[in-house]
C-alpha cells in the first residue's frame, strides 16, 4: 500500500513538473514570437514609409488648380500598412514619412505644411483602417476608403483655408489674396478664398482619394500575404 501511494505522489509529481515545463515552454515561444513579429513590424513601417517618400517625388499638376498643387501617390503605402497593421501602424507611418521627406527636401512652411500634411493624411488612411479592422472584407475595404476620402477632403478644405494658404503666403512674402490670384490664372471661377476651397482643393483632395483608393484596392490582395496582420482574418 505504501508503494502504491508513492508511486502515485511521484506520478502526480511528474506530471505537475511537465505542465509547468509546458506551459514555461508556451509562454518563452510565445514571448519570442512577439518579439519578432514587433521587430518585422517596425522593419515593416520603415519599409512602407519609404516607398512613400519615393512616391512623393513623383507629383502631378492638375489643371484646374495652380502650380504648387500636385498630386502624388505617397499615401499608398500608407494605406496598405493601415489594413495590414492597423490603424496606429498606418499614422507612424505616415509621420516617419514627413519626418523623413522633411530631412531630405528641408521645408519652407517652417513645419506647418508638414503637420498639415500629417493630419490630412492620416484623415485619408486612418478612419479607412479602423473600418476595415473590424471586419477585413472587400465591402468593408471600399467604405473605409469612401469614408476616408470623403474626411479628407472636408478636413483638406478647412487646414488649406485657415492654415495651409496663410503659412504659404507668410514663406513666399506675398498676402493670400495673391495666391487666390495664382488660382484665378488658371480657373476663373476661382474669385476668392472660399471659391478657390471649393474650385481647387476640394476637387484636389477628392481625386486624389479616389485614386490612393483605387490602387489600394487593386494590389492591396495580391501583396497583403507578404505583409504583417494585427489578426490574420479572410477577406471576401
Amino acid at each position: 500500500m505504501e508503494d502504491y501511494l508513492f508511486q502515485k505522489f511521484n506520478t502526480v509529481v511528474w506530471k505537475t513538473a511537465k505542465k509547468k515545463e509546458r506551459k514555461e515552454m508556451s509562454t518563452k515561444t510565445m514571448m519570442q514570437s512577439e518579439k519578432k513579429m514587433g521587430v518585422r513590424a517596425v522593419v515593416q513601417i520603415g519599409m512602407l514609409a519609404a516607398v512613400a517618400v519615393i512616391l512623393m517625388l513623383f507629383e502631378i499638376p492638375l489643371p484646374f488648380a495652380p502650380s504648387f498643387y500636385k498630386i502624388d501617390f505617397s499615401e499608398v503605402p500608407v494605406l496598405v500598412g493601415c489594413f495590414a497593421m492597423g490603424p496606429v501602424a498606418g499614422a507612424l507611418i505616415e509621420l516617419v514619412k514627413i519626418l523623413l521627406n522633411f530631412v531630405l527636401t528641408g521645408t519652407s512652411t517652417a513645419g506647418v505644411g508638414e503637420i498639415a500634411n500629417f493630419v490630412i493624411g492620416c484623415a485619408l488612411c486612418v478612419p479607412a483602417g479602423i473600418i476595415y479592422r473590424r471586419n477585413r472584407t472587400r465591402k468593408n475595404e471600399l467604405i473605409g476608403m469612401a469614408t476616408g476620402t470623403i474626411l479628407m477632403t472636408v478636413l483638406g478644405c478647412f487646414v488649406n483655408a485657415y492654415v495651409l494658404l496663410t503659412a504659404y503666403g507668410a514663406a513666399f512674402g506675398m498676402p493670400v489674396s495673391k495666391l487666390v490670384g495664382l488660382g484665378t490664372a488658371v480657373n476663373p471661377h476661382i474669385t476668392s478664398l472660399s471659391t478657390f476651397v471649393f474650385f481647387a482643393v476640394a476637387p484636389f483632395n477628392l481625386i486624389k482619394g479616389v485614386a490612393v483608393s483605387a490602387i489600394v484596392f487593386v494590389i492591396y490582395k495580391k501583396i497583403s500575404p507578404c505583409l504583417l496582420y494585427t489578426s490574420p482574418s479572410p477577406r471576401d
